[in-house]
C-alpha cells in the first residue's frame, strides 16, 4: 500500500524533537510522500530546510494561510510572491478563507485569497485551500474568477454534498482526513455519493488526529486510519483507495 499525504505541516514545533523518526515510521506504514503547505512568512524556511532534508518525500508549498492574515497582510503577500517567482513549489497554499477563529480581517482574507488564487493560475500551480466555516464563501470568489485553470483541493473537507458537488464541478478535489473517523464526523453519509477519483487523502498534521489517536498529536503515519476507514465507506479494499488517491494526489501535484 503506497499513500500521500497531501497535507501536513512537518515543520511545525510540535516535529522539532524527532522529525526523522515520525518520517521514518510514515515510510514504514506506506506514506512515502508528505506535502507540506506554508501558512506565513516566518514558516518558509524552516519548510524548505525540511524539504531539503528530506528530498523527494517532502515537498513544500507557498502561501499565507488565512488565520494569519492581519494589517500587515500586503508586505506578507510580496514577500510570499517572490519566494514563488524565485524558487520552487508544488502548489500555492495554504491559502482560503476562515470563518471560526476571528472574523476581524475578513476582508483582507478575501483580498488574500482572490490574489493568491491568481498566483496559482499564472503559475499552473494548484491550490491547498483552507475554508473552516467559510466552504459557501470560498467556492463564490472561485465561481466569480470563473477560470478553468484552476485547479487545487478543497483542504480537510467537511461540508455538505451540495457544496461537494459544488466543488467537483469546478473541478477540484476533496482532502479527506481524520475527521472521516469521527463518529458524528458526517463524512460517511456523503462520501458514498463522491467518486473516489475526486478525492485525495490527508492528515493535517499534527492537528485532528484520526481514531483512535484523537486529541493527540497526529502524523503522517496515521493516514493509513483514514485509508481504512474510507475504505470501509467505499466497501472497498484498502490497496484500491491507495491507488485511487495516490495517482490522483500525483497527478493534480505533478509529483511524478
Amino acid at each position: 500500500m503506497v499513500l500521500i499525504d497531501t497535507h501536513v505541516h512537518l515543520y511545525a514545533d510540535e516535529f522539532h524533537a524527532d522529525l526523522d523518526s515520525v518520517i521514518s515510521k510514515a515510510k514504514e506504514n506506506g506514506v512515502v510522500k508528505m506535502l507540506m503547505p506554508n501558512v506565513d512568512i516566518h514558516s518558509i524556511n524552516v519548510m524548505n530546510e525540511v524539504a531539503l532534508t528530506y528530498p523527494g518525500v517532502c515537498f513544500p508549498m507557498i502561501g499565507l494561510h488565512p488565520c494569519y492574515v492581519k494589517e500587515d497582510f500586503q508586505t506578507q503577500l510580496e514577500d510570499i510572491k517572490a519566494e514563488l517567482d524565485s524558487n520552487k513549489y508544488i502548489g500555492v497554499g495554504e491559502i482560503g478563507l476562515d470563518l471560526y477563529w476571528d472574523k476581524t480581517f475578513y476582508e483582507e482574507q478575501k483580498i488574500s485569497f482572490e490574489t493568491q488564487l491568481k498566483w496559482a493560475i499564472e503559475k499552473n500551480l494548484p491550490v491547498s485551500i483552507h475554508s473552516r466555516s467559510a466552504t459557501r464563501e470560498a467556492l463564490e470568489i472561485i465561481k466569480h474568477l470563473s477560470n478553468k485553470k484552476l485547479k487545487g483541493v478543497f483542504h480537510c473537507f467537511s461540508g455538505t454534498l451540495e457544496e461537494a458537488n459544488e466543488i467537483m464541478d469546478q473541478g477540484l478535489y476533496l482532502g479527506i482526513g481524520g475527521v472521516v473517523t469521527f463518529k458524528n464526523g458526517g463524512l460517511d453519509k456523503i462520501l458514498p455519493e463522491i467518486p473516489l477519483k475526486n478525492i485525495v487523502l490527508e492528515t493535517d498534521a499534527p492537528y485532528l488526529a484520526p481514531i483512535p489517536f484523537r486529541g493527540k498529536r497526529n502524523e503522517s503515519s496515521y493516514l493509513t486510519f483514514v485509508a481504512k476507514k474510507v475504505a470501509e465507506i467505499y466497501n472497498v479494499p484498502t490497496e484500491e483507495v491507495s491507488k485511487i488517491t495516490s495517482q490522483n494526489a500525483n497527478s493534480l501535484f505533478t509529483l511524478s
